[in-house]
């Protein structure tokens, strides 16, 4: 199915599928292979943390840094294999040796056991030219809190050179669809709920259903996620807490009740909402229930997206003939085009400071991501096709996380806004499972 039909047929689908909700236990890790990299890259060596006093956890924690940081697009991570030396101290560490290499940065540190089943870490991150060292700690974790550690480590490390916040330790949900070899015959499929870390890995899922489930989005809090889910017969729009399970349906009208889109107080749905014959952007006050229209026209508006101040809506309409991208005031008035490169752009997702909007942008028949600059209009492409969906910022808007179609099934991807770093996800809880509709 083309992205165009796929865009059209969904919204059909959604006035007429009819499941019962189920929580699971955790799923195993989702693996991300690096297979490409940013020529500008910051080169920067992660050495292995040395194990002291038989400390010898299953976690790597520098495996796991150096995963995040090649992913970000922003540094070149040396080889493990090329390390010159694996100084566990600042005091060992033989600078000239590793200018040699053309490293600009080096991570390292050790790890050793504590009481009560906890580890000791402690880390340090060091300027090669400058011969010193720019941040440094010492932690404790258990075995299970070692993976989370890492990735807090490389929130610091990418903070202290670029200036800007880590995305790592943040948490990304989407829907798993699995379906099995017995299963394919029957057509029969079990949907899933899932969060798991920004890296794919300790994915849990949080509702199953044997009818379909949509479009996650977090709550600007990060406890609750809002979903489309078709198990009483229509789709309908709930809100879920994330740890306690608990769910509320805040939207099952008569028609489409579709992307929901939370407003950057918490405070707001947007949705797309067929109720009243077109479907159409409208409000749901998540605490009192009250629904007002922003959009009011014969086209389909959906897709909301919510720029970072709240002060725009933008959502995806083919008021012009084609999906094209269109923002308007929470009010409902100002409605303007966004995009006009292209006969297809739709599913805006707004970087965290507004300045820029990815989206899924058709070019000589495939599907891409690209990211628009919103004071210049300028469009690039980052993804490489040739049916990307489901565009995704990173909460630091350096990453975009998306979902990826094609003969080798769907999986999940991220791609570096800032270089040419593409990260595929690949399923590996069982045959036939497809990953989509990702929300970071």
């Amino acid at each position: 199915m083309t992205r165009a039909n796929r865009f059209w047929s969904t919204l059909a689908a959604l006035a007429a599928l009819p499941g019962l909700a189920v929580p699971a236990a955790a799923d195993e890790d989702v693996v991300i292979d690096i297979i490409g990299g940013n020529e500008g890259a910051t080169p920067i060596a992660v050495v292995p943390f040395q194990a002291r006093d038989g400390a010898a956890p299953e976690t790597g924690i520098a495996e796991i840094i150096s995963a995040d940081l090649a992913r970000s697009g922003r540094f070149e991570v040396l080889p493990e294999q090329d390390l010159v030396a694996r100084p566990s101290r600042s005091e060992d560490v033989a600078f000239a040796t590793w200018r040699a290499l053309g490293v600009d940065h080096l991570v390292l540190g050790e790890i050793s056991p504590a009481e009560a089943e906890r580890y000791t870490v402690r880390y340090e991150l060091l300027d090669a030219y400058q011969e010193a060292r720019m941040d440094g700690r010492r932690y404790q974790a258990t075995t299970q809190d070692l993976r989370t550690l890492a990735h807090t480590l490389s929130d610091r490390v990418y903070k202290q050179i670029t200036g800007r916040p880590g995305p790592f330790t943040r948490q990304i949900a989407y829907i798993a669809v699995d379906q099995g070899e017995q299963d394919a015959e029957s057509g029969s499929r079990q949907y899933r709920l899932v969060v798991a870390d920004a890296d794919g890995h300790r994915p849990q899922t949080i509702l199953t259903s044997e009818e379909p489930l949509l479009s996650p989005a977090w709550s600007p809090d990060r406890k609750r996620l809002a979903y489309v889910s078709f198990e009483g017969g229509h789709s309908e729009v709930y809100v879920q807490h994330v740890r306690t399970g608990e769910r509320e349906r805040v939207a099952s009208f008569r028609g489409i009740n579709s992307a929901p889109a939370w407003s950057p107080d918490g405070e707001q749905l947007a949705v797309t909402l067929s109720r009243d014959g077109a479907a159409n952007i409208h409000l749901i006050d998540v605490a009192s229930g009250e629904v007002r229209p922003i959009t009011e026209h014969w086209a389909i508006d959906t897709e909301a997206a919510w720029g970072p101040d709240g002060a725009w809506l933008y959502f995806t309409s083919d008021r012009g003939g084609g999906p094209q991208i269109y923002r308007t005031r929470p009010e409902g008035d100002g409605t303007e085009r966004v995009t006009y490169e292209g006969g297809y752009n739709a599913r805006p997702s707004l970087g965290p400071n507004g300045e820029r909007m990815a989206m899924v942008h058709r070019q000589d028949g495939a599907y891409y991501i690209a990211v628009q600059d919103l004071e210049t209009e300028a469009i690039r492409i980052i993804s490489d096709g040739p049916a990307d969906e489901s565009p995704s910022f990173a909460p630091n808007g350096e990453m975009v996380l998306y979902a990826v179609g094609g003969e080798a099934g769907e999986r999940l991807a991220v791609a570096s806004v800032i270089g040419n770093a593409i990260s595929p996800l690949r399923a590996t809880e069982q045959q036939g499972t497809q990953i989509r509709e990702p929300d970071w």
